[in-house]
């Protein structure tokens, strides 16, 4: 039931969403072991001319960017399994997009289950019932 919200410097495509949506489903489900059905992705493409690193444009730059959060139920996945994720994802976009710039971030948020849900019941009802 993981949520990620994605930023990337690219112009919208479906290809280039289904690219990425491909990428996070399959590494979401493989590494930290969520359920592909509910999963959901939410893309947002930024222009280069409207994406700032270390004081110039990555147009000027010629790079590329992404930052992206997925959010899932504290202590379900290990620190390891966390790391592996941020790298692969890296990668995967480093392939998708090309010229990634270093300073791509990508952060896997840890929320207790008495504070994230959907379907209007939290994780730890469920948990529970």
């Amino acid at each position: 039931m993981p949520i990620l919200n994605v930023k990337v410097s690219a112009t919208k495509s479906p290809a280039l969403v289904r690219q990425i949506a491909d990428l996070l489903l399959e590494l979401t489900s493989r590494i930290l072991h969520k359920d592909r059905r509910v999963t959901a992705i939410a893309i947002d493409f930024i222009d280069h001319d409207s994406w700032v690193v270390g004081g110039s444009l990555l147009s000027e730059q010629g790079k590329n960017s992404v930052y992206f959060d997925i959010k899932i139920t504290d202590e379900t996945n290990s620190k390891a399994e966390k790391a592996q994720y941020i790298r692969e994802a890296f990668d995967g976009f480093a392939r998708i997009l090309g010229e990634l710039h270093d300073e791509s971030y990508i952060y896997v948020q840890d929320v207790r289950a008495t504070a994230y849900g959907y379907g209007g019941l939290t994780q730890e009802y469920r948990y529970h019932h």
